[in-house]
């Protein structure tokens, strides 16, 4: 599933190409994704001049005037700019057309993503409105992830990966910050001190930042708007690297499951 490193890869990519232009139409081919594209969506979005493109978490919006286009990748999305389109894939979902003749295709093989219309992005959406700070925002500091850990007798890792508490830190990413802020993944959010909780805001920032500096990770479908793989895979430390050597101490990396996910750690760099 693309993370906030893929997501704002995407968006980088993207907003050249779409900021300033007007949507001429929008040719929605199937319409069935996680919750079914509006019927209205070319009618509302037509003529209209896309002013920024924004993430919050894993979500894209299209701001356009008062109201904005929502876009979450899913599973397997991925949105592609073309000048010259190649003739439609199965799966291509959902075409943009701009008035330069600049088309954004939205192609999804497990139709697990959305495109919405926010009236009023301001007022708020269910989908928004839950979310937690930015990893990247002020407010995100070791003194509020201190504070809001305070209660929770869950791991540390599955903390780290609800949107209520960080948004976008999902499960590639909170498995390589914590290999460097050498906490183990399954340690009680509530036991970890706060000079402890200071290193993981710092290695969540720095493993989050290299990673959209290297276009993200493509381990099945990602590719970025100009159709390139992201490659930060090639630096994991853990995720996926279960039975290998730590790139570290040379001690073995260990696999165990938590809410579902894997999780990944080093036998020896990471304590409770």
């Amino acid at each position: 599933m693309p993370e906030l490193p893929e997501v704002e890869t995407t968006r980088r990519g993207i907003a050249p190409h779409v900021v300033g232009r007007r949507v001429v139409r929008i040719d929605v081919y199937d319409s069935r994704l996680r919750w079914p594209v509006p019927a209205d969506l070319d009618a509302r979005m037509r003529g209209r001049t896309i002013d920024r493109v924004d993430r919050r978490s894993k979500y894209l919006l299209f701001h356009a005037g008062d109201a904005a286009l929502l876009v979450h990748l899913g599973m397997t999305g991925t949105l592609r700019v073309f000048r010259e389109p190649p003739p439609r894939r199965t799966h291509d979902h959902v075409d943009i057309v701009l008035d330069d003749g600049t088309l954004l295709r939205y192609h999804d093989p497990r139709r697990f993503g959305a495109m919405l219309w926010l009236a009023a992005p301001r007022d708020g959406h269910p989908l928004l409105d839950s979310l937690g700070p930015e990893p990247f925002d002020a407010a995100f500091d070791a003194t509020y992830l201190w504070r809001t850990t305070r209660s929770r007798r869950a791991a540390i890792k599955l903390a780290l990966m609800d949107n209520r508490v960080v948004t976008g830190v999902g499960n590639i990413y909170a498995n390589e910050a914590l290999f460097r802020a050498g906490i183990h993944p399954g340690t009680r959010a509530n036991r970890l001190s706060k000079a402890r909780l200071a290193r993981l805001v710092d290695a969540v920032r720095d493993v989050l930042q290299a990673a959209i500096a290297k276009g993200g990770s493509t381990l099945r479908d990602y590719v970025g708007s100009d159709g390139a793989s992201g490659y930060f895979q090639l630096d994991y430390f853990v995720y996926g690297r279960e039975g290998s050597a730590c790139r570290v101490c040379g001690g073995t990396i260990r696999q165990t499951r938590q809410g579902g996910r894997s999780s990944f750690y080093c036998v020896n760099c990471q304590r409770r």
